[in-house]
């Protein structure tokens, strides 16, 4: 079995962008990670001196081991879990960790697309496309990495100009 999305892919259908959500939704996650091991550290080295630093120790352990899997561990993993990927057929969208969710959209389907990015996102290099069908409500898709070169991508791919393109990010 190929790994994704390599398994998702039909009989002469080619990838052009696989990627992630931008890195920029770990900053927090990841300061809130780094706060609560500094912390823990610093109460463990209080409680040395202390005849109960044993159950200090535990206590620290799994209160700290806690908030590091829920902070920061979680939305890692949500992060990792979820994919944006476009073929010469169809985009795909894919997330979740316990409970999978996707969708598919035909380029046939695609009415328009475009993309917006406020000040944060430009200095990032990201932001959000959003992709409306023929019939459907317009799908928003956030943090999109380069989303500008995505959204050319896309509007080269819709008019079957995407075959001689390379992979944009994997």
């Amino acid at each position: 079995m190929a790994s994704y999305p390599y398994g998702q892919l039909t009989d002469g259908e080619q990838l052009l962008i696989h990627q992630h959500p931008h890195w920029k939704v770990l900053i927090l996650p990841a300061a809130v990670g780094a706060a609560v091991l500094v912390s823990c550290c610093y109460l463990a080295a209080l409680a040395a001196s202390h005849s109960w630093r044993d159950v200090a120790w535990v206590a620290l352990a799994i209160v700290g081991g806690g908030l590091l899997i829920r902070l920061f561990l979680a939305p890692w993993l949500r992060w990792k879990t979820t994919h944006f990927v476009v073929t010469t057929d169809k985009i795909m969208f894919r997330e979740g960790v316990l409970r999978r969710a996707g969708i598919n959209i035909p380029l046939k389907r695609i009415a328009s697309i475009r993309y917006e990015h406020d000040f944060n996102d430009r200095i990032f290099g990201c932001g959000t496309l959003i992709v409306e069908g023929m019939s459907d409500e317009p799908l928003t898709f956030t943090d999109i990495p380069n989303v500008e070169q995505v959204h050319n991508l896309l509007y080269q791919a819709i008019n079957g100009d995407a075959e001689s393109l390379p992979l944009v990010a994997c």
